[in-house]
């Protein structure tokens, strides 16, 4: 566990170059890019990020047992379903996903959604590097590609709510 004395000075600056990235299988598609992870920082009591989701795509509905997620939308449009009801999200909008909120997110719009998120406790991390392929700012995006065979084991590992039967 990190300490930091209340009376310390001390920042954390993660430049582009510097963040670990990663592509996105289907159907979210487009990246995610971690800037602070307890790894990086001296707390380890959230991580934080940026998603892009490319229009058309979106995050498969999904909860979490033991974390909080809180998206802010820099650009972009689309909505957010959480436990059955709709929400508009466009530039400005705050989103704070309490445990055990099944929620989804999709990209309505006709260019990018980009969210600025923040995980807490931290791990989101984890299960992006756990789906995606690693990626460097500026390459161009490859071909779609699924999911691991073993997402489900992964989920249940990184203690997502059980996906709905349908």
């Amino acid at each position: 566990m990190s300490h930091v004395a209340p009376d310390a000075s001390w920042a954390v600056v993660v430049q582009p170059e510097d963040a670990v990235s990663y592509w996105q299988p289907e159907p979210s598609r487009g990246y995610v890019t971690v800037n602070l992870t307890p790894a990086n920082m001296p707390l380890d009591t959230f991580s934080s990020g940026t998603q892009v989701l490319p229009p058309g795509c979106h995050v498969r509905d999904h909860g979490h047992r033991q974390n909080h997620e809180l998206i802010y939308v820099c650009d972009g449009e689309g909505i957010a379903t959480i436990d059955g009801s709709t929400h508009v999200l466009k530039p400005g909008t705050t989103v704070l996903f309490g445990r055990h909120a099944y929620h989804r997110i999709d990209n309505t719009g006709a260019r990018d959604l980009k969210l600025f998120w923040v995980f807490f406790p931290p791990g989101l991390e984890d299960w992006f590097e756990a789906i995606g392929r690693r990626r460097t700012a500026g390459e161009d995006a490859p071909p779609a590609f699924a999911r691991p065979a073993d997402v489900a084991d992964i989920q249940a590992r990184m203690k997502f709510v059980p996906p709905k039967a349908r």
